[in-house]
């Protein structure tokens, strides 16, 4: 419809339009302000074209639906009613404004979204829909797709808030199917085009958000000529394309990272609804990766870790680039330590244990932690303090009491910071007592995956290890951890930057062109000092005060440094 009301109008409500925000032939939404000095959110519908079931009693059901919830991931109810203009009738609602941009603005401004990204935050719609779905009255929204998500930027943290309740229904009610025209073809579950819907409805609709977010566009979509774009030649083309196999990527290129994501994905959108996730809670977990899927079944099975992670829940969306790496930890460890009777049958077991090194501050004890978080078991941090002893045999019974304990809780990681310090090479002057302490840990290493103990060692000085212990059976991965590439820059900035209050004009790359040769520290540490300038003025971090941040702060690895660990790789690579 033609836009209703212009700029600075003012409405008998009682509210004055600031500006039109957009719509369609059925709605309008505008920015105003209120008598309060507020802003808000104002949507107007056109009566004449809302449907019985759009209303209680003489109101609007979304009203009546907005009413129920009073919590920041939802957009709050402010006023409602009834307005006629230019001899038309109008029923419109109020809501709180969101200070931020949709996730469908986001996806268009910064293209799609890495799946560390994009999972919190669809755990974060899912944890908002399961207060729906758990309310007595049980409410299923019906429509989430992209332009109803916002990402408010008010706060410290970016929070997702979940508007557009139009359609919204209670779980014994029922649908016009007229309702679904104007609604997001490619979110809405089958099932709705027959105006029928539950819980699972809302769980296809977020798994096919999920999709969208990692590939860029909805899963299984095509493009309907003009011509065509009614609403029953859509559903035809629709249900018809449904029916293929579902891919991932565009071309099928794969865009996702591992098969378990791959996987839940699949399972919250089966057309089939007996196939899908059976709550939003069941879909939570697999997201979380407390759930696996069985190899070659369709139905999901729990295999649960027995230990949590005892540092937090971030894992590996907290690591930004190093996507080798990651892939590595998690196929031949965690799907190893989850999927045991599959890998046996190949005659595969977990690695020994590995060696990460490179110049300081490049991430190796933080990348441990989030393995460790990812993983979920038992983890054991030590470094050279926690081992070494003055007094004679007390280093041995330290390191052999370590291992003790690992086995009794395993599946156990132990992470050993600063390696070279506990077992340096015992050629030349070294005494007895560190020998002693090198020959023990050489003893407990051995073909320790066989006692379900995985071993992480990080070192700034490889080359000062003894040798014995970096042979396969002891250490069987040996990796280089350089300073991050440009396109692993990109995402640091955005990692250290995504919960903090930033302007919406960062330019990214060029942040990652002035910071060649800076290791993960470094950047984290300009977005720190960046984000000190900003909270002075309690203001948003602009590209300015990042730009005048690097300016003033060196690298702390030289490039003289860089390549001393260049030609290290290459000498324990040959090795």
């Amino acid at each position: 419809m033609a836009q209703v009301f212009a700029k600075n109008e003012s409405l008998d409500a009682g509210y004055k339009i600031k500006f039109f925000m957009g719509g369609d032939e059925f709605s309008q939404k505008y920015r105003v302000s209120g008598g309060d000095g507020n802003t808000y959110c104002l949507v107007i519908y056109n009566s004449s074209k809302l449907l019985r079931d759009s209303f209680s009693n003489d109101s609007l059901l979304e009203t009546e639906i907005l009413g129920l919830f009073n919590v920041d991931s939802i957009v709050k109810l402010v006023d409602s009613g009834e307005m006629v203009k230019d001899n038309q009738k109008y029923h419109y609602i109020v809501t709180s404004f969101v200070s931020g941009e949709t996730l469908h603005e986001k996806l268009e401004r910064d293209g799609a979204f890495s799946q560390y990204a994009a999972v919190p935050i669809v755990i974060d719609i899912l944890e908002t829909l399961r207060l729906l779905h758990e309310h007595p009255k049980v409410i299923v929204h019906n429509n989430v797709n992209l332009k109803c998500i916002t990402l408010d930027y008010s706060g410290a943290d970016e929070r997702p808030v979940l508007s557009e309740f139009s359609v919204a229904r209670e779980i014994a009610s029922k649908i016009n199917t007229g309702n679904l025209r104007g609604l997001s073809p490619f979110h809405i579950a089958p099932e709705l085009y027959n105006g029928v819907f539950t819980p699972q409805s809302d769980v296809f609709s977020v798994g096919a958000l999920l999709y969208h977010l990692i590939v860029g566009i909805p899963p299984w979509h095509i493009e309907i000529p003009k011509f065509q774009h009614t609403q029953e030649k859509q559903v035809e083309a629709i249900a018809d394309n449904r029916r293929k196999k579902l891919t991932f990527g565009i071309n099928d290129s794969d865009e996702f990272l591992d098969e378990h994501l791959k996987d839940t994905i699949a399972n919250a959108l089966a057309i089939d609804i007996d196939h899908r996730f059976s709550s939003v809670q069941e879909f939570i977990g697999y997201l979380k990766g407390k759930a696996v899927l069985s190899v070659g079944s369709a139905d999901p099975i729990l295999n649960a870790p027995t230990h949590t992670a005892k540092k937090g829940h971030a894992g590996f969306g907290a690591i930004a680039g190093m996507q080798e790496l990651k892939d590595l930890l998690y196929n031949d460890i965690i799907r190893a330590l989850n999927e045991k009777e599959l890998y046996e049958s190949y005659g595969v077991t977990i690695p020994n244990g590995m060696l990460l090194y490179g110049p300081p501050g490049c991430g190796k004890t933080f990348i441990a932690e989030r393995f460790a978080e990812e993983v979920g078991f038992n983890f054991l941090q030590l470094k050279p303090s926690d081992l070494k002893s003055k007094w004679i045999n007390d280093t041995e019974l330290k390191i052999a009491g370590i291992f003790k304990e690992a086995v009794e809780n395993a599946p156990s990681i132990i992470f050993i910071d600063e390696f070279d310090a506990v077992v340096p090479s015992r050629e030349g002057d070294l005494n007895h007592m560190n020998a002693s302490a090198v020959n023990e840990l050489l003893t407990h290493m051995s073909n320790c995956s066989e006692r379900g103990i995985f071993v992480i060692a990080a070192s700034n000085r490889p080359e000062k290890i003894d040798s014995a212990i970096l042979r396969t059976g002891r250490i069987d991965r040996i990796i280089y951890l350089p300073p991050p590439d440009y396109e692993a820059r990109i995402l640091m900035f955005k990692l250290y930057l995504e919960s903090r209050p930033i302007d919406l004009g960062i330019d990214y790359g060029l942040l990652a062109e002035l910071t060649d040769n800076y290791v993960s520290s470094d950047i984290k540490y300009l977005v720190d000092q960046a984000s000190r300038v900003a909270l002075q003025d309690k203001a948003r971090i602009t590209q300015t005060m990042l730009e005048s941040v690097i300016a003033d702060t060196r690298p702390s690895v030289t490039y003289a440094e860089i390549e001393k660990y260049e030609l290290l790789k290459e000498k324990l690579e040959s090795k």
